[in-house]
């Protein structure tokens, strides 16, 4: 796998590994999804551990670049980091629905709450692999 690099605007890495000379074509990626961190450390790591699960991931930092992709293309599921403000992590899901009515959206650092535009959520402390098992499960389950 190339290695791959993150920006604080949009980049992502399944993009940045076509430009080094991997064709693009059919992928066997199960899901579309970006993934919002507000921390491009945090981003990075996770956002490869999703990858290699076999998804296609569009990772951003920041709300203002999540909204800037959001408005040029559609995502089978968003995720919406720990990093990212409780304000980010409130209004995102709206402007998600808005664009893209179909898309599911997946909060984590929730502390138990539910938002009415959330499809799933994980609690304060979960390890990736129950991010990962949280993902697989939304692949069949409709957007709210």
């Amino acid at each position: 796998m190339p290695s791959v690099t993150f920006s604080p605007l949009r980049r992502s890495a399944s993009v940045m590994a076509r430009g080094k000379g991997r064709k693009m074509g059919k992928t066997s990626a199960r899901l579309k999804l970006m993934y919002v961190e507000g921390d491009e450390e945090v981003l990075k790591e996770q956002a490869l551990t999703i990858e290699k699960a076999g998804h296609h991931v569009t990772a951003m930092v920041g709300r203002k670049a999540a909204m800037e992709q959001l408005q040029l293309d559609a995502f089978d599921l968003v995720i919406l980091g720990q990093t990212l403000s409780r304000n980010d992590r409130h209004h995102l899901p709206y402007m998600v629905k808005k664009l893209h009515q179909g898309t599911r959206v997946l909060v984590l650092h929730t502390d138990g709450e539910r938002h009415p535009y959330v499809d799933a959520n994980l609690d304060t402390g979960s390890r990736i692999e129950q991010l990962l098992e949280k993902i697989a499960g939304l692949e069949a389950v409709p957007a709210v």
